[in-house]
């Protein structure tokens, strides 16, 4: 009889909801177990296979989890806010409000499809008020401690989404990532939240967590902490001094010229009227370059002059300012002391524009004459330094910020590659940014007890550059919290990162209203023990996460420091190597194969296709072999309907008792059980499906010649291993054996018989002169002389000897006897 997976799977999702099998019991805390995918953004497509690839997966090791008796809470929303839908709205003429509703409320039914383990009670989504209302509540948590202030700055400006983008939402080749177009600079008034007051706990965080190693190195990096020393140079003919950070203070008396970005207000205040055409040009020709290309390697050096000078500190020396696109005002002071003989960007620049090259540290084994080819950027002795020649330039740095420090030129810092986080967007579709703004008082904040400031329905969604809460004069239009006079609302929205950078605290009472989420639940349930979802998110959400849970932690709301104690990242599922997404129609939709094999047999094959953080490119191919295995599989339980209570097992046997065959099923079955437990706990799911699938050709081939009641042990074992892998046939399986109660009511994880796992005979293999002659058991840890017995008795060893004299005979124990004959 063929599989009725529609049937099954039919009937097991009603019983699980019927009975609210996924529903946690939050009082239970002994081994309680915190198992959480990044939630779903619900764009204009429904679910495809990489949603199915990051859920299923996931979902199966909390199945694995629950069955080996943890208190398993595995819960889903949607990150339902955000840009995609207001374009789509922008395209259509649908409202982002409808689209959004329409599609959580079809991805919902495709996830109760799927099978996951979900409880449904705990379901959240971010563009409601009842959620954004508590974004609006950390927003002014954070301005009351000086962690979110409004300043003007230059911002990444996306023309396409005619919105700002964080700088982590700037891809490497300096284009958006949701559109793919070249973002440009623009100055704007924005809201930040300072993540920079973070930065060491940041850093210091992560040797706490267990996250792959490549991301915690991609956050460092990110934050970008070094140190070295901030030196203060005076300005020909003006009162303003210019601020540098090196991490190379002992390369101060090698400095030939000093480098603004152009950018800086500095830059029009020094620039001679000589200079300021082909100064004002230059900055005009820069606008349109991202932070990646300025500052790439590979890339051809530019700048001009401003015909002003600076003075070094340490030797008087007047060296001339220019501005070049190489020196960001965004990292550390937007100024650069360049060192041409140290440093290889300075070098490249100081050929091109003929500017002084000056060697200042000694390579070793080199002259003091011979010229330089290339920067020297390795520890030397220094020389041309005045007071310090001779010093070990490691050792100089810290000789000469002392030296700076005490002339009060300079001293000692610390800097950061890490920016404030930007959260202003000039988009509609997301939480609104509770502050108004009064003639009288200025920026006032929105009491508490008026939240939530709530996202009107009207509005008009234009590609003006213009936030489109501004088309809305009833909700601009708005009385001072303090004075009662006229006021304006803020008309920007929050980054959408905001949503998602606490959402797992409110998983476990979503309808909570007395506060932000449940206090005493969030302590006891966070930090969430298992996080899966995309490596690249690692710079963006991850890090703001972590610093939402920090700031929250210290205003007393939750008693960890971090919000996710372990990270497994899924690979990408690609469509003819290319990324799946519906702009590009290389979406592949689950539906189609639910449909004709059974969301069990779909999920198996994703996790067959290869390596869990590998991922892979799509491919149907495989899928029937897939079928084929669950076909098998329910026809063996099928055949053997009844038997858990016609011949129940024993718990364990003694293997002296057991026939040859009966042995074969007896390890491979314990086998089978020890190595999937280890399979799953690490995601690996193509081996732990490939060791299902040994054990069924194991059966297949002996089971027919075991007793009744060892065939009832092995087929109890193989649907309990298969159960998380594959659910409603694992639940269909266990109820056709005769089990009273489901695996989800009753979780029973079975454990190994070790002596199974100790083999007491191995197969000798004799090689006479390199080529197999015989093969033959033997007691485990046989000696040499009853080996070499057994092999001498042998016609087929004996044949190949016969005339020859032995050489020769090597005894690798447990596997070959070798001999060499001539």
């Amino acid at each position: 009889m063929k599989y009725p997976f529609n049937e099954v799977e039919q009937k097991w999702r009603k019983n699980w909801d019927d009975n609210k099998s996924f529903k946690t019991n939050f009082t239970d805390l002994e081994k309680k177990l915190y198992t959480l995918v990044m939630f779903i953004y619900p764009s204009g497509a429904k679910l495809h296979c990489g949603h199915w690839y990051n859920y299923g997966p996931t979902d199966s090791w909390a199945r694995f989890k629950k069955l080996q008796g943890h208190n398993v809470f595995e819960p889903m929303g949607y990150d339902a806010f955000g840009l995609p839908a207001e374009n789509y709205a922008i395209k259509t003429g649908i409202h982002p409000y409808d689209s959004t509703m329409t599609n959580i409320k079809d991805i919902r039914e495709q996830l109760k499809t799927m099978g996951c383990m979900y409880d449904w009670d705990s379901e959240l989504m971010t563009c409601v008020p009842e959620y954004y209302k508590w974004n609006q509540w950390l927003f002014l948590q954070l301005y009351k401690k000086g962690l979110a202030y409004r300043k003007n700055a230059p911002v990444n400006w996306c023309p396409s989404c005619q919105t700002v983008l964080a700088n982590e939402q700037v891809q490497t080749d300096g284009t958006c990532e949701r559109c793919d177009t070249l973002v440009n600079k623009k100055n704007l008034t924005q809201w930040f939240f300072k993540i920079t007051e973070y930065a060491d706990e940041l850093l210091d965080g992560l040797e706490k967590i267990e996250w792959p190693e490549k991301t915690k190195l991609m956050q460092k990096n990110w934050i970008g902490k070094s140190s070295g020393a901030e030196i203060e140079f005076d300005i020909v003919g003006h009162d303003k001094k210019i601020k540098v950070f090196t991490t190379r203070p002992d390369t101060l008396y090698g400095v030939t010229y000093v480098v603004l970005a152009p950018e800086l207000d500095l830059v029009q205040e020094v620039t001679t009227d000589e200079y300021k055409k082909g100064v004002e040009d230059y900055i005009e020709s820069v606008k349109s370059l991202s932070e990646i290309e300025r500052t790439s390697t590979t890339k051809e050096k530019t700048g001009v002059h401003t015909g002003a000078f600076a003075i070094n500190p340490v030797n008087g020396e007047k060296v001339p300012i220019l501005i070049a696109d190489y020196a960001l005002a965004s990292y550390g002071t937007g100024c650069v002391m360049a060192v041409p003989g140290h440093d290889i960007r300075d070098f490249e620049f100081a050929k091109k524009f003929e500017l002084p090259i000056r060697k200042v540290i000694l390579e070793d084994g080199k002259t003091a004459e011979e010229e330089l080819t290339e920067a020297f950027t390795e520890v030397g002795t220094m020389i041309n330094s005045d007071i310090f020649n001779g010093e070990r330039s490691d050792a100089g740095k810290e000789k000469i910020t002392k030296y700076l420090n005490d002339k009060n030129v300079g001293r000692q810092t610390i800097n950061y590659r890490l920016r404030d986080w930007l959260i202003s967007r000039q988009r509609y579709w997301g939480t609104p940014i509770p502050v108004v703004y009064c003639d009288s008082c200025g920026e006032v904040t929105v009491p508490e007890d008026q939240l939530p400031v709530e996202l009107p329905y009207e509005v008009n969604f234009s590609h003006d550059g213009g936030s489109p809460l501004a088309t809305n004069e009833e909700f601009v239009n708005c009385k001072c919290p303090k004075c009662g006079g006229d006021a304006k609302r803020d008309v920007d929205t929050m980054d959408t990162f905001v949503d998602s950078s606490w959402y797992y605290l409110r998983y476990m009472n979503p309808k909570f209203s007395d506060g932000m989420f449940d206090k005493d639940l969030g302590d006891n349930w966070t930090p969430v023990d298992m996080y899966v979802g995309g490596a690249e998110h690692a710079t963006m959400h991850l890090l703001y996460a972590r610093f939402v849970h920090k700031f929250l932690r210290d205003i007393g709301m939750v008693n960890s420091d971090e919000p996710f104690q372990k990270l497994i990242h899924q690979g990408t599922i690609t469509n003819a190597g290319a990324k799946m997404s519906k702009s590009k129609g290389n979406v592949v939709n689950p539906d189609e194969f639910i449909k004709d094999v059974g969301a069990d047999v779909f999920r198996m094959y994703l996790m067959f296709m290869g390596p869990y953080e590998l991922g892979g490119d799509w491919s149907d191919k495989g899928i029937v072999g897939v079928d084929r295995f669950v076909q098998r599989i329910y026809q063996m339980i099928k055949n053997h309907e009844g038997i858990s209570k016609t011949n129940p097992a024993e718990n364990t046997y003694d293997i002296g008792s057991l026939s040859e065959e009966e042995k074969n099923v007896y390890r491979k079955v314990n086998q089978s059980l020890s190595k999937i437990a280890v399979e799953i706990e690490h995601f690996r799911f193509n081996t732990a499906v490939a060791v299902l699938m040994e054990l069924l050709n194991e059966l297949t081939k002996n089971l027919s010649g075991c007793r009744k009641d060892l065939k009832t042990y092995a087929l109890e074992r193989i649907t309990v291993m298969l159960s998380p892998l594959a659910p409603h046939l694992g639940e269909e399986a266990w109820s056709l054996l005769g089990k009273d109660t489901s695996l989800n009511e009753s979780p029973v994880w079975f454990e190994v018989d070790e002596k199974a796992l100790t083999v007491d005979e191995v197969t000798i293999v004799v090689q006479i002169m390199g080529k197999v002659r015989a093969k033959f058991e033997m007691p485990l840890d046989s000696d040499e002389a009853a080996v070499r017995e057994t092999a001498m008795s042998n016609p087929n060893v004996l044949s190949h000897i016969e005339g020859k004299t032995i050489v020769k005979e090597i005894y690798v124990k447990n596997k070959i006897y070798n001999i060499v004959a001539k």
